[in-house]
């Protein structure tokens, strides 16, 4: 075979020949190919910031309630007092979902109402009679990446707060019952500061 007959490659090698490595390809090699380097960003990137509202109303027969307005710090503070007042509409909440075979976003629009209404009922005693632990436990939560371990001082006195003053008491499920729970060991084992919470 003469170096006239010799395939002529179209790829470039890479023009330092001590580098070893895949050879580069220009853009007039792949003139239809959807990755091409000069194609990969050619639209500006487009965000949404709105708020969409879904301007439906509800069916006359659903009873309208006020949504609980907590952001996540808030909620993640109350979370174990809303399980404690609310568990039986949480209960009935799921079953009417797990019976529904996959219309539970319709047909329990009622169930999901009162496990709303519950749960707003519970921030609002909260705020009432305890606010300032709670105030001091979610910015706490909020200042630490919602890190529970983090803030065992402030959750337990509000925990004392809201036990007092409205009988809630904070149960994690499916914690074992021959140990302490975790929110009551004097050291966190993942905290910053080494020593005992409280």
């Amino acid at each position: 075979m003469t170096d006239e007959q010799k395939p002529t490659s179209k790829l470039q090698h890479h023009p330092d020949s001590s580098i070893q490595g895949p050879p580069l390809y220009t853009v007039s090699q792949f003139p239809n190919s959807r990755l091409r380097p000069d194609k990969m960003a050619a639209r500006e990137p487009q965000f949404n910031q709105q708020v969409l509202v879904d301007t439906t109303p509800m069916p006359a027969d659903i009873p309208s309630v006020q949504e609980v307005g907590a952001t996540s710090a808030p909620l993640t503070s109350a979370a174990y007092f809303i399980g404690d007042r609310c568990k039986a509409f949480n209960d009935d909440y799921m079953k009417c979902k797990q019976d529904a075979n996959g219309r539970g976003e319709f047909d329990c629009l009622k169930e999901g109402r009162k496990v709303t209404r519950c749960a707003a009922s519970v921030i609002k005693d909260i705020n009432t009679h305890c606010l300032k632990q709670f105030t001091a436990h979610w910015e706490c939560l909020e200042n630490n990446n919602h890190n529970l371990w983090e803030c065992r001082k402030p959750e337990l006195e509000l925990n004392k707060c809201v036990f007092d003053k409205l009988g809630l008491k904070k149960t994690i499920p499916g914690a074992p019952e021959n140990q302490t729970p975790v929110h009551l060991r004097p050291k966190q084992i993942y905290a910053q500061f080494p020593g005992p919470q409280y």
